[in-house]
């Protein structure tokens, strides 16, 4: 063995000293070194020979295997363009008897079930149903826009358990729920900026006109709060005591101005049901419109009336739990009142029925409203949002409301009664105390302006 190390050894340095033409009478130590780096430069080629062919294998299998499943997804394509029968396997087959029979309801009947005119569902339809509308795929053909439009409206309506609308409509438990917050979603972010907005313009001269003929002058619309109930918050980060109002139960607030006509013109609902009316205000974006305005005021300045001196400005409405301010007036709190301030509190308190008004008929006709529903209580926030949204428009499409639907507002030995309106305990605000007298002292005269 060692004879043919050195062998090897010597035919190396033989080779070495011809090919770089060195002397030949080189150390053994050299050659031997010069060998095992020969060596070793060796066993590095033949395993990058070895990786290299390893990787060209597994590079060769992958396309294999890619054109074997483009080959079977190919085949596949072709087979289902050729078959007519459908994939029983994907969809569980559903009854669909009240959605097929509400096709034919006549107008009354489908107004008691889905709370507005066929009319009206068809406009809503065509508003929102580009945003609800579902990509139809290769296994099972999406719910129609207007199926998903009238399960979300049906619970709005009555407020039924997620199973029983599923039977009712042919679809899954779980697809009520989910449709109901697609059809919220759409109802909120497209139509609340085209129905819920402060009148300006023309309308703004309409709804002082309405309040004028409600022997109210200079007023844009009515402040108002109401509870809404909710199931307790479970979140971690919420305490559920601070949802807890004066009644007991948890609610969230629902804050609205009110026009003429008992529609909504502002929105603003999620608070906590413990909060006071003065507090949801302050946190809305009603008062920072107001405050932050150049003139101080929701409304233009050149609508303001001068009279004995003081400008009245445009202004709305509210109960005694809110501040006075120029913008917003309310009656008088202390007891001995002058003949035309307890005038005014009256005049002003009738004015301002159009904020009960509108709560009775939005929780009449939506009674999703008057009980603990089992949705999130950011998620019931945006149905009452969309409940607003969905009264304006059925208020200006002419939808009538049932006088029946009042007694479902305050059934006997309903637990959910609204709290005790509280008085608002701070100090007036710039010359709001002024305005208030003026319009007091002189409330016929700005009548007949």
């Amino acid at each position: 063995m060692e004879s043919n190390v050195e062998q090897n050894l010597s035919l190396v340095t033989a080779l070495v000293t011809s090919v770089l033409g060195l002397n030949p009478s080189l150390p053994f130590v050299f050659c031997e070194q010069v060998f095992r780096l020969y060596q070793l430069q060796s066993a590095a080629m033949r395993r990058r020979r070895a990786r290299e062919m390893m990787a060209r294998g597994r590079r060769l299998r992958q396309y294999l295997r890619r054109r074997r499943a483009f080959l079977l997804s190919s085949i596949a394509a072709v087979f289902s363009l050729s078959s007519s029968t459908g994939r029983s396997v994907w969809v569980r087959k559903r009854s669909q008897t009240f959605w097929a029979a509400a096709e034919d309801f006549d107008e009354e009947e489908w107004k008691s079930q889905f709370r507005l005119s066929r009319s009206t569902f068809d406009y809503l339809a065509e508003l929102i149903g580009p945003a609800i509308t579902r990509r139809r795929t290769t296994y099972r053909e999406p719910i129609e826009p207007r199926r998903r439009l009238a399960i979300a409206l049906w619970w709005y309506a009555k407020s039924g358990e997620y199973r029983t609308i599923a039977a009712m409509f042919g679809v899954g438990i779980a697809t009520v729920c989910l449709i109901i917050r697609q059809v919220t979603a759409a109802i909120v972010d497209r139509l609340y900026p085209r129905f819920v907005r402060l009148p300006s313009g023309k309308r703004l001269e309409e709804t002082i006109g309405g309040f004028r003929e409600r022997c109210y002058p200079q007023c844009a619309g009515a402040l108002g709060a109401t509870h809404i109930p909710i199931c307790t918050p479970k979140e971690h980060k919420e305490e559920p005591s601070d949802y807890i109002n004066m009644r007991g139960w948890h609610s969230i607030i629902l804050q609205a101005v009110v026009d003429h006509n008992v529609c909504f013109t502002d929105v603003y609902a999620g608070w906590p049901g413990c909060s006071h009316n003065s507090t949801v205000l302050a946190g809305s974006d009603l008062l920072l419109r107001a405050e932050d305005s150049p003139v101080g005021s929701l409304f233009p300045w050149e609508k303001s009336i001068m009279i004995d001196g003081v400008e009245v400005p445009v202004h709305l409405i509210g109960d005694a739990s809110y501040p006075l301010k120029p913008w917003l007036m309310k009656g008088y709190s202390q007891h001995q009142l002058s003949p035309e301030q307890r005038r005014f509190t009256h005049t002003l308190t009738s004015a301002r029925s159009v904020v009960d008004a509108a709560f009775t008929r939005l929780k009449g006709r939506w009674q999703c409203l008057q009980k603990k529903n089992d949705i999130n209580h950011t998620m019931m926030a945006r149905v009452v949002t969309a409940c607003c949204v969905l009264h304006n428009i059925c208020e200006m499409q002419g939808d009538s409301f049932f006088p029946e639907w009042n007694i479902l507002v305050s059934p006997p030995g309903n637990s959910f009664r609204q709290p005790d309106v509280t008085a608002y305990d701070g100090g007036t605000y710039g010359n709001s105390e002024l305005i208030r007298d003026s319009i007091s002292d002189n409330l016929l005269s700005l009548l007949q302006y």
